[in-house]
């Protein structure tokens, strides 16, 4: 829990970002008379909270760079859930790899846990993970091109297909807006869901990151089934009759731990 001192601190430093003044680390220690390191900490939790974007050695205003759309009201959601499933999912990546990630934001979440590794190559169809991952400098960011979606920050439609025709990623997490009982993988769009399986189809593994909110539920459009898949990552918040559906449809289910004011959920 942030102490009052650390709130004060923190508004007083988007309110400089957002009025476009020095956002350096540096400047910004020196103004606020606290460390650099304490400075870097107010900046990670601005940025996890989607309020701020982190640039090289500073920050930026989240409306100029990661857009304020819907989605950063999405990312609040199950933050806790989505923060530990990113955490695994991260632990999946060999060193090296080709990672192929969607726009959803529990892939914004796992962007951040490889932000500090060496060598990967991430293909993406996001603008808030491109942003997120661009001052990375061990890190090569491969942003599909295409159409922008209307009121959310995925580039899809036939340009972003044809660019992954000459791709290939060693790995690929997903996001999903449902997943049914039997392992279907559903999402509320067409052209998402299109999208999602042709990036699937571009890697040797396949993993489905979702919260267990979205669990036993349908949309419009199916992208696939986990049974094809290399799995799903989720959070312990499962029933246990869902998780013997899935089990029993083949579905290699990998459940994490959340952290919640200090306390395993």
């Amino acid at each position: 829990m942030r102490s009052s001192r650390a709130v004060r601190r923190q508004e007083t430093i988007l309110g400089r970002v957002r009025a476009g003044r020095a956002c350096h680390v540096g400047t910004l220690a020196r103004q606020l008379g606290v460390s650099e390191m304490t400075v870097r900490r107010d900046l990670d939790a601005l940025a996890a909270e989607g309020r701020i974007v982190r640039t090289h050695g500073g920050a930026a205003p989240a409306s100029g760079v990661v857009f304020q759309f819907k989605f950063l009201e999405r990312a609040a959601e199950h933050r806790a859930a989505k923060e530990a499933i990113a955490r695994r999912a991260a632990g999946l990546v060999p060193d090296g790899a080709a990672v192929a990630l969607d726009s959803g934001t529990t892939t914004l979440a796992l962007a951040r846990a490889l932000r500090a590794r060496d060598g990967l190559t991430v293909i993406t169809s996001s603008l808030p993970i491109a942003s997120e991952l661009q001052y990375c400098e061990a890190m090569e960011v491969i942003l599909l091109g295409g159409r922008l979606g209307r009121g959310s920050p995925d580039l899809g439609g036939a340009l972003a297909l044809r660019a992954l025709e000459a791709l290939h990623a060693d790995i690929a997490f997903l996001g999903a807006d449902a997943v049914a009982a039997d392992g279907t993988c559903y999402h509320a769009s067409l052209e998402v869901a299109h999208l999602v399986g042709a990036i699937a189809g571009i890697a040797d593994a396949v993993y489905i990151v979702a919260d267990s909110s979205k669990l036993r539920r349908t949309a419009t459009a199916r992208a696939g089934s986990l049974a094809d898949w290399a799995g799903l990552i989720t959070d312990a918040g499962l029933s246990s009759r869902v998780r013997r559906s899935l089990k029993a449809a083949g579905v290699n289910l990998i459940e994490v731990q959340s952290m919640k004011k200090g306390h395993l959920q």
